[in-house]
C-alpha cells in the first residue's frame, strides 16, 4: 500500500476520524503541537541532537545510519501503540467518506525523513498511512493565517466579577458560536486569574488551539481573508491583549478592538458577592501573592489593607478593594477605543445570572 501525502485542508478535515501521530522529539512536542496529536517520537531529545549534528557535520547518508540504530529497537513498540490508537479511534471516530477505518495521519517538522521513516514502517505493517505535506510547519502556517482572516466578532464586556466566562458558556449552550479565550489560555485574566487553573500553554500552543477554535466557530477551513457572514458571528470576551503569560495575536487583537461591545453592567455588590463565592475558597497564600504582584499599581496602603482583610478571613473587605481597583483599570481600557460611542452599548443586568443575561444579550446583538 502506498503512503499518501495530503495537504493541510484535508489533514484538518480528517483529524476527527484518524489518529494523529507526531513523530517529532518529546521536547518539540511539549513546546507545541497539533491539538489532539499523540507523540510517538522517532528520536529522543538527545538522539535528535546526535542525528542532526551528524547530518550537518558528515552527510545525510551517515545521519540515516545513525538514526536507524536508534529507530530499530523501537519498531515493535511503535506498531503496538498505533494498533491501540487505531482500535480506540474506531470506537470513537466520526466516519468520513473516503477515509479508511485503519487510516493514520503522520507528521514531523517539515515532512522529511522522520515522518517518512515512521510512515514506511506503519505502511509495511498494514495501516493506511497519510503524511502531512510540509509537516507541522504547514499547520503553523495555516494557524497564522487564521489570525489574518476578517471575522464578525461580538465582544462581551463587563467589570471583573460579572461572570463573563459563565455567560459565554451559556451563549454557547444557546447555540451561539463562542471562543473562550481565557479557557484556551488557562487563565482568568486578572492577578487572581491563575488560581485554580492548570498551567498555561506556551505562546505557540495557545495560538494553535486558538486557531482551531476560530476555525470551528466560523465553520470555515482555509487561508483566505474573506469576510465571514453575520450569521457566523463569533462571541468573545473583552480582554487585554495579554492573558497571563500569553498574548492574543496582534491582527486578531486589532479586530477585537474594532468590534462592537455589549457591556454587561452589573451592580458592584452583586459582583463582589460573586467574587467571594468564586475565590473565597482559594488558598490564602496564592491570593496574597496575587495582591503583591499588583502592589505598585494598587498602592502601599490599599495593598496592606487588602492583605490584612485576607488574614482576618474578611474576603468581602479584601475583594472590595481589589474590585474597585479593577473597575478603574477595566474602564480605562474600555474607553480606550476609537469610535467608543458607536462600538459600546451598555446593557444593565441586575445580577450575575448567566442564563438570564445570555437571553438579554441575544436580544441586543450589535454587529458591524
Amino acid at each position: 500500500m502506498p503512503v499518501n501525502t495530503i495537504d493541510i485542508q484535508t489533514f484538518l478535515m480528517w483529524t476527527n476520524s484518524c489518529p494523529i501521530i507526531d513523530v517529532r522529539s518529546p521536547g518539540e512536542y511539549v513546546h507545541a503541537h497539533v491539538p489532539g496529536a499523540v507523540n510517538l517520537p522517532l528520536f529522543s531529545n538527545e538522539e535528535r541532537v546526535v542525528v542532526g549534528t551528524t547530518y550537518k557535520q558528515q552527510s545525510r547518508e551517515q545521519a540515516i545510519k545513525v538514526g536507524l540504530q536508534y529507530f530499530g529497537p523501537k519498531l515493535v513498540k511503535m506498531i503496538e501503540e498505533v494498533e491501540t490508537m487505531v482500535a480506540k479511534r474506531k470506537k470513537q471516530r466520526q466516519p468520513l467518506n473516503g477515509v479508511p477505518p485503519n487510516a493514520v495521519l503522520v507528521h514531523c517538522w517539515r515532512g522529511g525523513m522522520r515522518s517518512a521513516g515512521v510512515a514506511w514502517l506503519l505502511d509495511l505493517y498494514g495501516f493506511k498511512v497519510y503524511t502531512l505535506k510540509g509537516g507541522y510547519k504547514s499547520f503553523r502556517n495555516w494557524a497564522q493565517w487564521q489570525f489574518k482572516t476578517v471575522y464578525s466578532f461580538q465582544i462581551v464586556g463587563g467589570y471583573t466579577g460579572s461572570g463573563k466566562t459563565y455567560l459565554l458558556q451559556q451563549l454557547a449552550n444557546n447555540g451561539k458560536a463562542v471562543v473562550d479565550l481565557e479557557g484556551l489560555a488557562n487563565h482568568k485574566g486578572s492577578a487572581l486569574g491563575a488560581i485554580g487553573m492548570p498551567p498555561q500553554p506556551s505562546q505557540e500552543m495557545f495560538e494553535n488551539v486558538l486557531a482551531l477554535a476560530l476555525q470551528k466557530a466560523s465553520s470555515s477551513i482555509g487561508e483566505g481573508a474573506e469576510q465571514l457572514p453575520a450569521a457566523n458571528t463569533i462571541w468573545l470576551e473583552d480582554e487585554s491583549q495579554r492573558i497571563g503569560n500569553v498574548n492574543i495575536p496582534a491582527n486578531l487583537w486589532i479586530q477585537m478592538r474594532a468590534s462592537p461591545v455589549l457591556f454587561v453592567d452589573i451592580p458592584f455588590e452583586e459582583r463582589l458577592q460573586f467574587l467571594v463565592v468564586e475565590y473565597g475558597k482559594g488558598e490564602k497564600e496564592k491570593i496574597m501573592n496575587a495582591i503583591l504582584r499588583i502592589q505598585k499599581r494598587l498602592g502601599p496602603l490599599e495593598t496592606k489593607t487588602a492583605i490584612n482583610h485576607l488574614l482576618e478571613n474578611d474576603f468581602y473587605g479584601c475583594f472590595s478593594i481589589l474590585l474597585k481597583y479593577y473597575d478603574k483599570y477595566y474602564l480605562k481600557g474600555l474607553y480606550n477605543r476609537d469610535n467608543f460611542n458607536e462600538l459600546v452599548a451598555t446593557i444593565p443586568c441586575p445580577t450575575v445570572n448567566a442564563a438570564q443575561n445570555a437571553i438579554t444579550l441575544s436580544k441586543t446583538t450589535l454587529v458591524n
